[in-house]
């Protein structure tokens, strides 16, 4: 097969080293092979062993930022605010992609954009992932919207809840949340993950107050 028309198969899809070594299988040094498609602009790197299709093939699909969050680090699910704003649940266009992850907090400045990484522990972080597809044939790990608003306020420093009304400003004041969304959630599930979730007392007002709406 062509080399350009195999990368071109992978548009919209994050190209691994591994991926492309096999695609230049013929190749009998295939890193100078893919630094030099870099230089052509047949590839764009993203980090260290991460690539997307470059421009020069003219090609206008690309991978959605979310599934190349999920491939930058792993393992991680895209959350926070950039799963709250997919989710309709809060206003504001999120440029940032926000990711929670188990391994240290990090941030990627890359040529495809901003990403960043927030520690959360197990059992916690296995909570409320699903898998989401975000357009044809790109599927993503992301955190379902009860998980997403809990692990806003467990990663926002400094963040008490310490009765119901300060819960209401926090929801309706600072995020300035779609109220019709907070009730569509699942109480039941997220009181079961409340016993072994970070901020405890936070997360319950969080639900006394959504019940009551």
């Amino acid at each position: 097969m062509d080399i350009l028309h195999a990368i071109r198969s992978y548009a919209d899809q994050p190209l691994t080293h591994q991926l492309l070594v096999s695609i230049l299988k013929e190749y009998k040094r295939p890193n100078d092979k893919i630094n030099s498609l870099v230089e052509e602009g047949v590839l764009t790197p993203v980090k260290k062993g991460l690539y997307v299709t470059g421009s020069a093939l003219g090609i206008r699909k690309n991978p959605e930022p979310f599934l190349l969050a999920n491939h930058l680090l792993g393992p991680s699910y895209v959350s926070i605010d950039s799963a709250l704003s997919y989710y309709e649940l809060i206003p504001e266009r999120v440029y940032e992609i926000t990711s929670v992850t188990l391994k240290t907090s990090r941030e990627f400045l890359t040529l495809i954009g901003r990403f960043s990484y927030a520690h959360l522990p197990f059992p916690y972080y296995s909570f409320g992932i699903r898998q989401v597809e975000v357009s044809t044939n790109q599927r993503v790990l992301m955190a379902c919207p009860e998980k997403a608003l809990f692990d806003k306020i467990v990663t926002t420093k400094k963040l008490q809840i310490r009765s119901k009304r300060d819960a209401m400003h926090y929801l309706f004041d600072d995020l300035r949340m779609n109220e019709f969304g907070l009730k569509e959630m699942n109480l039941t599930m997220m009181d079961e993950w409340i016993k072994d979730s970070p901020k405890e007392e936070s997360l319950a007002y969080i639900i006394r107050t959504i019940h009551n709406l």
